[in-house]
């Protein structure tokens, strides 16, 4: 799901074959055991495969401060799945972790990913220039984004999914 042409345009390449995405994953695991690093991996209701990830690493020693990534795969995009599981990730990172600030980051020219972190609350704080080489060996200009605690507090309530009415749960997410 993560490797198709419109996903890749702003992300790391996705793992290009099995044995490079069960390394992905073992290395999840061991990053996870050592405290640097969480992924869910978006799997929807009545479904086994998962079409997204969620990742969460502490910027500081602790996750008080933490930055998050994700991305789904564009079959997926509008379907209001993003907003429910962001909605699972943020409340586990502010409730669970003790997070106080989430940063993001998305290419300048990618729209849907800057339009999803200002739905979620979070507000622009940066120009980084030529910080990410994406897929295809492009350096991308992105904008630092930041959810303090308190945003999160407040947006949350207000947030509605974008599409059918169909209700995930914390199935949508698995580690």
């Amino acid at each position: 799901m993560l490797s198709s042409a419109k996903v890749e345009e702003f992300i790391s390449p996705a793992p290009a074959t099995l044995d490079e995405a069960r390394a992905f994953i073992d290395w999840t695991h061991r990053a996870r055991r050592a405290g640097r690093y969480i992924c869910f991996g978006i799997v929807p209701q009545g479904q086994t495969d998962a079409i997204g990830i969620f990742q969460i690493w502490p910027v500081e020693q602790t996750f008080r401060t933490a930055e998050w990534g994700f991305a789904i795969g564009h079959r997926y995009w509008g379907s209001g799945l993003f907003i429910e599981c962001a909605r699972l990730v943020a409340d586990f990172a502010f409730e669970t972790l003790g997070t106080a600030r989430i940063e993001g980051r998305a290419a300048i020219e990618n729209e849907r990913g800057n339009a999803a972190l200002r739905k979620l609350g979070a507000e622009p704080e940066g120009l980084l220039r030529r910080c990410f080489e994406c897929s295809g060996g492009v350096v991308r200009d992105h904008i630092l984004w930041a959810l303090l605690d308190d945003d999160w507090r407040r947006v949350r309530p207000t947030l509605t999914p974008d599409g059918p009415s169909n209700r995930l749960t914390e199935s949508c997410l698995t580690d």
